[in-house]
């Protein structure tokens, strides 16, 4: 679906849940245990500068550490920094004596049994688990509700770091094969593979350099469609742009090289290009510039072999997602007209905007998805950033709501237009995901699958509150901890937020920020401008010359926290990844003494250099273009975390996180980042970095280096935060 592969391209690491130089130490602290009395003296690498300035409409920007971006790969300088950094970072994290604590209550907290969604096919049901610990997800089959599951395929057999990781599967239409992708290191590239579901063969199919793809099987079985770019240059997987990304249909037995080129777009380099299968019949190809889920669509029939596809929506302006079709209208969720999202109805003989009809109205929730199953429309809202799901007949009469069982976010719902049947997801900060069975003829919900906890979610409390912004804006903000906890005299507290690219932080289920509640700290989640919890107006409102809202919105949720005592700024830490990590670059920068700890994960730290690397071009949408328009410079260069740096002003303890494999942000951000900060005099706190090895921006990355990193963190916030681990920790 285009949702996903505008979300794959959007800088969101993993939360809720790479080829690296062989000299490059892993950073799991595990083999260094020295006690706290001998926790070493921070003594920095000298990080070389070099004389390299640019110019940007007349202002001279210098950029001393630019040599920090090549790849550890192939500079072996770099390499050899990353070394020196870790070797510090590794060794003051060992250092903290809560360290194993926390790991092994970590440990047990993430050893409980996981579920993704299964995808029905006739009367097979395939789905992911994880029964605890494994380092990745297994794909599972079963026949009938309540059938003996068989394993297909075990990606931890893969390799013997755990770092090869199943990325995604799609069963044929008869349920006889699946396509799946590899996802090696972190990496944003997939290699295709095809399972023979009887025998458990793996065929001879392979299909390579896909990247940012739907995968979606013909209806007759006979071959898939996918995305991919062009053969990289030796040495320039990780770092180049990608251009020039088409789609092709691969059919089984054939080799790569006689796959059908069915959509390409070589006077447009730089447009995305997908497609997916739509009821069955219709191959929607959806064309895109950048993440601002603004499409072209062009449609083919499958019912009519040599037709070629027909661009039915053009201009790069709205966002369209397909979701089913009855005879040749097809159903589409859009924000044309409609800033918080619509339901209509395409006719394909007809297809002129003037035509279409409307089935359901934009509302003042945010129609966040929908689906076509058992003859009816599942239309679901966010509701001040939570869940509520309604069913309509396909002509938009309403018919009824679905009830969920307390505060959280519903996920799922699909299936075929001709089966009654449909599975959702529900989880909330202090509850995963159980998955459930919808009857679309009853309206009941029955479990399918539930995990076994270790402990009770009853346990925790989760509340929404609304704070107003520096511009008296109200931002809800979502606030959970453990019920015994007291509030009113000040706690640790940890403060997330991402407020970017329209993409919403519902409640969810991350182990590490249940972990640092069931350490006794308060966990807060704001959600800030720039996101898509209110819809297209309040995207606009954080995005290009309007990004200062969204670190105003971040600076006013800390403040909010400590004016009404959940905690003061000597206990509270922010983290945040991705578009986050540039959120909590920027804040820390803007007001260094209200935090006492920042963890700035796989962040853009150099916002005039971002689009020069992989997907970075297509950010654009959200920060503009700094390298073209002197607006956009003068913008981004106020709040660049690289570049605004204040040396002579105390900042708190900083611990920035990247992987050497992450061709989403390349590591080089965060290497920059780093160097700036140390050679800058920002007080006694500790300035580090800690740099993954075969691991990505967040995917894939084995269940081992999740917890260590995990540890890593909650160590270095609970430390600097002075949170005191409660008495069963020592038992």
């Amino acid at each position: 679906m285009f949702r996903q592969i505008i979300a794959i391209l959007l800088l969101l690491p993993l939360i809720y849940a790479c080829s690296p130089q062989e000299q490059t130490a892993s950073p799991s602290t595990a083999q260094i245990q020295p006690s706290a009395e001998s926790a070493p003296i921070l003594d920095y690498p000298q990080t070389s500068v070099i004389a390299q300035t640019d110019n940007f409409f007349g202002t001279a920007v210098a950029d001393p550490y630019r040599w920090l971006e090549d790849d550890v790969r192939v500079n072996p300088e770099v390499a050899s920094w990353v070394e020196e950094e870790n070797a510090v970072s590794l060794a003051y994290l060992a250092s903290l004596e809560d360290r194993e604590l926390i790991e092994a209550r970590l440990t047990q907290l993430w050893n409980y049994e996981k579920f993704t969604l299964p995808t029905r096919r006739n009367d097979a049901y395939f789905y992911r688990s994880n029964s605890g610990l494994q380092n990745q997800f297994v794909l599972y089959v079963q026949n009938g509700m309540t059938g003996e599951p068989r394993q297909l395929i075990d990606p931890n057999t893969w390799s013997d770091d755990g770092a090869t990781a199943l990325s995604s599967y799609v069963p044929s239409p008869d349920g006889n094969h699946v396509l799946y992708s590899i996802q090696d290191g972190g990496t944003d590239w997939r290699l295709l593979r095809v399972l023979d579901v009887e025998s458990g063969e793996v065929l001879e199919d392979e299909i390579e350099w896909v990247k940012f793809s739907d995968l979606a099987w013909h209806p007759d079985g006979s071959g898939f469609y996918y995305s991919r770019f062009p053969e990289p240059e030796a040495g320039a997987e990780f770092q180049s742009l990608n251009f020039n990304q088409a789609l092709y249909f691969h059919r089984l037995g054939d080799t790569q090289d006689d796959d059908t080129l069915v959509y390409a777009r070589p006077d447009n380099p730089e447009h995305m290009i997908f497609g997916s299968v739509v009821a069955k019949r219709f191959l929607v190809i959806g064309l895109a510039i950048g993440t601002d889920a603004a499409y072209e669509i062009a449609v083919k029939d499958l019912q009519v072999p040599d037709s070629e596809p027909e661009l039915i929506i053009t201009g790069f302006e709205n966002d369209y997602i397909f979701i089913g079709a009855e005879e040749r209208t097809l159903f589409a969720i859009t924000n044309a007209d409609a800033p918080r999202k619509r339901l209509v109805a395409i006719d394909l003989d007809n297809y002129a905007a003037d035509n279409w009809q409307e089935l359901v109205p934009e509302t003042e929730n945010v129609l966040s998805d929908a689906s076509h199953v058992g003859g009816k429309l599942v239309v679901e809202y966010m509701q001040d950033v939570k869940t509520a799901v309604s069913l309509f007949n396909t002509d938009g009469s309403a018919l009824s709501n679905v009830a969920f069982p307390g505060l959280g976010t519903a996920s799922g719902f699909e299936g075929d237009f001709d089966n009654n049947e449909t599975f959702y997801s529900f989880a909330s900060y202090n509850e995963p995901g159980s998955i459930y069975r919808y009857d679309m003829a009853t309206g009941t919900s029955e479990i399918f699958k539930a995990p076994d906890l270790t402990f009770s979610p009853d346990d925790f409390v989760v509340e929404q509150v609304f704070y107003p912004s520096k511009d008296g804006t109200m931002i809800p903000m979502f606030i959970a901890h453990r019920q015994d906890l007291i509030i009113g005299d000040g706690v640790p507290a940890l403060l997330y937020g991402y407020g970017g690219f329209d993409i919403p932080l519902t409640p969810g289920f991350s182990n590490t920020f249940f972990a640092w509640m069931d350490m006794g700290g308060v966990m807060a989640v704001a959600n800030l401008r720039g996101g898509g919890e209110y819809g297209k107006e309040w995207h606009d409102a954080g995005r290009l010359l309007n990004k200062q809202n969204v670190f105003d919105d971040f600076i006013a949720a800390g403040e909010y926290l400590i004016d009404q005592a959940y905690t003061s700024s000597s206990q509270l830490a922010i983290n945040g990844g991705s578009n986050g990590g540039l959120l909590v670059g920027a804040v820390t920068n803007q007001r260094p003494e209200l935090f006492a700890a920042a963890v700035p994960a796989v962040g853009v730290m150099d916002m005039l250099r971002f689009d020069k690397f992989t997907a970075g071009r297509y950010w654009v949408d959200d920060y503009g273009k700094p390298s073209e328009n002197a607006e956009d410079f003068q913008n981004n260069f106020m709040y660049s975390p690289y570049h605004n740096i204040q040396s002579g002003v105390d900042y708190p303890a900083i611990m920035a996180t990247t992987a050497d494999t992450d061709d989403r942000v390349v590591p080089g951000h965060s290497f920059k980042y780093m160097a700036a900060l140390q050679a800058a005099d920002t007080g006694d706190a500790p300035k580090i970095i800690r740099i993954e090895t075969r691991a990505g921006h967040g995917s894939g990355k084995p269940t081992e280096k999740q917890i260590e990193e995990s540890a890593d963190i909650l160590t270095f916030i609970g430390f600097h935060t002075g949170l005191n681990l409660p008495e069963q920790y020592g038992e």
